[in-house]
């Protein structure tokens, strides 16, 4: 009885064994190459749920069937017009054929190895025949912002950029369109690539910093110039305008102060009209007034004997002074 239980069981086990050997699972982002003693054997398993296979004597291998990705290294490239750039680039690409890809390929580090070399040598060329505008620029029907002040002839001026007959996108379409012939043959489609990244070498960097300076402070000084003229006109019309107004001012305040002087002399020719003495006390008054701005302690004098002036002098040196005063 034991020796017949023990049999079942072991009847039981091999027949799960084998059952566990005989069946294997599909997902959706997978398919499956079956082997046989190393060989591929029948077609690929695209399709998703349980299959079967020989136990024991099939091996299943099971590969990506989703979109997979490459990112390449930063690699130092001379354009045609000898500059150095550095260039990244990624692609995406999928399996295509199985069985080729596995017989050539096996697993998925050989393919990445094998998509650096393509992939890397094909960017190298296409960028090799191309110069450095072509890789920076996409458009070639795209026109760039110029400052036509600063315009001048040569492929070097100063805001002027050279026009470009290709452009970036057609320099990634030749490389991705040399490149999927080669990719192919390993049972690898290649769906894109792009330029993911173009930098000056550090060994020329500075020489376009400093020209970028260069253009920026041409620039600034233009600013600057245009700036100064604009100072020095708006300070000569202010120059103008000040003497415009100050002139009229000096010309109003002259006829006022000349129509006051008339004012005042026909306000005195009427007083003196009136009364004889009003004008004999305002020649008085004159005549002190006058004394009073021309005779200084240091003043020195060369007057006539004649003349009214030294007869009022030598009359008030004749009169006694008063009481507490002395003469002069």
């Amino acid at each position: 009885m034991k020796k017949g239980l023990s049999f079942l069981i072991l009847l039981f086990a091999a027949v799960l064994l084998m059952a566990s050997g005989l069946f294997y699972s599909v997902n959706e982002a997978e398919q499956v190459i079956l082997t046989q003693f190393g060989k591929p054997v029948g077609d690929p398993i695209t399709e998703p749920g349980l299959h079967l296979k020989m136990p024991f004597i099939q091996e299943v291998h099971r590969l990506d069937k989703r979109f997979l990705e490459w990112d390449g290294a930063p690699v130092a490239i001379p354009t045609k017009d000898k500059t150095y750039i550095r260039v990244e680039t990624f692609a995406r690409w999928r399996i295509a054929d199985p069985k080729t890809y596995f017989v050539r390929l096996r697993d998925e580090r050989s393919a990445q190895s094998r998509l650096e070399d393509i992939l890397g040598s094909d960017t190298r060329n296409a960028i090799a025949r191309h110069e450095l505008i072509e890789i920076v620029r996409t458009d070639p029907k795209r026109q760039p912002a110029r400052d036509e002040s600063l315009k001048t002839d040569g492929p070097g001026a100063v805001g002027v950029l050279q026009p470009i007959s290709v452009g970036r996108l057609k320099v990634e379409e030749e490389i991705a369109k040399a490149a999927a012939k080669k990719l192919s043959e390993f049972g690898i489609e290649l769906l894109d690539l792009r330029l993911k990244r173009v930098n000056y070498n550090t060994d020329v960097l500075d020489r376009i910093y400093q020209r970028m300076i260069s253009e920026r402070q041409q620039i600034a000084q233009r600013f600057r110039s245009e700036g100064e003229g604009e100072a020095a006109k708006i300070a000569g019309q202010k120059e103008r305008d000040l003497s415009e107004i100050q002139s009229g001012a000096y010309l109003k305040a002259q006829q006022t102060r000349g129509q006051a002087d008339a004012k005042a002399s026909e306000l005195y020719a009427q007083a003196f009209s009136k009364d004889p003495r009003a004008a004999e006390f305002y020649g008085f008054l004159k005549t002190m007034e006058t004394y009073r701005t021309a005779l200084t302690r240091d003043t020195t004098l060369l007057l006539s004997t004649e003349s009214e002036f030294f007869r009022l002098l030598k009359r008030s040196t004749r009169e006694k002074p008063l009481d507490g005063e002395t003469g002069r």
